[in-house]
C-alpha cells in the first residue's frame, strides 16, 4: 500500500527562518479520541515566533509548527464528526507538545475542534480562530468590560489589537488604540478607534489628556516594558489585562507589588484554549463578516512556500494586520 504524503513546514530547531523548511510527510493517523482535519488554511502567531526564536518551554525538534488551522474533517475514529465538516482548532498543544496546523493535514484531539458553517474564504476563515478567542476572553473574563466604559488597547495595530477594538466597541465601549507608527493612525481611525494614540512610551499622558481619571480597562499587548505605563493610565478601582507580548519580553525583573502597582489599579492576565471561544460567538463573528455587519480586518496571505517570508514579516512587524498561509 503507497503511504499518503502530505506537505508539512518543520522546525529542525531554534534560530531564524532558514530553520523552517517545507518538507514531504507522512499523513498522520488520528489516534483514539483525535480527529484529522484537511488543512486549507492557518493564522500566524507570535506563539509560534516564539518558539522559533527558542524562547518557549517544553518543546521538542523537529516540530511542525501552528497553534492554530481551520479545514475539514478527513477522519474521525468515533464517528462523531462527519467528513468534510468545516472546523477550527487551536492550542492544547499544537504546535509545541505535538504537531500543529502548519500541514496539508493535521491530528489533533477531537475535544479542541470547532464546527461552523460558513461561505467566507478559507484565508478570511484563517485569520479568526486564534485571535478572536484570545479577544474575547480578554474582555470577558480579564477585564469583565461593561457598556459605557474606556478601554485602552496597547498595541492597537496587532490583529489581535484590531480584534479586541471591534468587540469592544460592539460592546458599547470607548476605544482608544496605540501604535509606534504615525502613518498607522488613520487605519486605527478607519478601524472604528474613538481615540488613536501615538505611542512614544508615555501614552498615560495622552490617556488621561482624554480620560483624567485614568482608563476604566486596559488591554496589554505589547508586554512588560509598557506595562507600568500603562497600569498608571488606569483609573483606580480599573483593570489591566496582560494578554500579549509584542515585545517578546514576558517577564518583571525583582517585581515589588506595593512600588510596581498604582494604588488601587487591578492587574490579572489572560490566556485560553479553545474550549474558551463558544461555538456560537465563533458563528455569529463569521455571520456577521459575511454580512457586511463588520470587517476581519487588515489580512495578509502567503503560499505555503512562503513561510520564511510570512515568519519574518511577522517578526519585524511589516504588516498590519493578521497573516494567514493557505495550504
Amino acid at each position: 500500500m503507497t503511504t499518503r504524503t502530505m506537505r508539512a513546514v518543520v522546525l529542525d530547531g531554534p534560530g531564524g527562518t532558514d530553520r523552517l523548511h517545507v518538507v514531504d510527510r507522512p499523513v498522520p493517523e488520528p489516534a483514539p479520541g483525535w480527529v484529522r482535519i484537511k488543512v486549507e488554511a492557518f493564522g500566524l502567531n507570535r506563539s509560534e515566533l516564539h518558539t522559533r526564536l527558542g524562547l518557549a518551554e517544553g518543546v521538542t525538534f523537529p516540530r511542525v509548527l501552528g497553534i492554530e488551522a481551520v479545514g475539514t474533517i478527513d477522519a474521525d475514529p468515533a464517528g462523531v464528526l462527519r467528513a468534510g465538516t468545516q472546523v477550527a482548532t487551536m492550542m492544547g498543544g499544537m504546535g509545541r507538545t505535538f504537531d500543529g496546523g502548519y500541514a496539508e493535514y493535521t491530528v489533533v484531539p477531537a475535544a479542541q475542534v470547532i464546527p461552523f458553517h460558513s461561505d467566507l474564504s478559507w484565508e478570511v476563515l484563517a485569520s479568526l480562530p486564534e485571535t478572536l478567542q484570545t479577544a474575547h476572553g480578554s474582555l470577558t473574563v480579564g477585564l469583565d468590560l461593561r457598556p459605557g466604559q474606556s478601554l485602552l488597547i496597547r498595541g492597537g495595530t496587532s490583529a489581535l489589537g484590531l480584534t479586541a477594538a471591534t468587540l469592544a466597541r460592539e460592546r458599547g465601549a470607548t476605544v482608544l488604540s496605540t501604535t509606534r507608527d504615525p502613518d498607522r493612525v488613520r487605519m486605527l481611525a478607519d478601524h472604528g478607534v474613538h481615540h488613536p494614540l501615538v505611542d512614544d512610551g508615555r501614552v498615560t499622558d495622552l490617556a488621561r489628556e482624554i480620560f483624567p481619571a485614568g482608563v476604566d480597562a486596559a488591554l496589554e499587548l505589547v508586554g512588560t516594558p509598557t506595562l507600568p505605563d500603562t497600569l498608571k493610565a488606569t483609573a483606580v478601582h480599573g483593570t489591566v489585562c496582560f494578554t500579549g507580548m509584542l515585545s517578546n519580553q514576558w517577564t518583571v525583573p525583582d517585581f515589588y507589588p506595593i512600588d510596581y502597582l498604582p494604588r488601587g489599579v487591578r492587574l490579572t492576565a489572560y490566556s485560553g484554549e479553545a474550549g474558551d471561544l463558544p461555538a456560537d460567538v465563533l458563528q455569529r463573528r463569521l455571520d456577521d463578516i459575511a454580512a457586511g455587519r463588520t470587517s476581519p480586518g487588515p489580512l495578509h496571505v502567503y503560499p505555503l512556500d512562503d513561510i520564511r517570508r510570512a515568519h519574518d514579516d511577522l517578526e519585524h512587524g511589516r504588516r498590519v494586520g493578521k497573516l494567514v498561509v493557505r495550504t
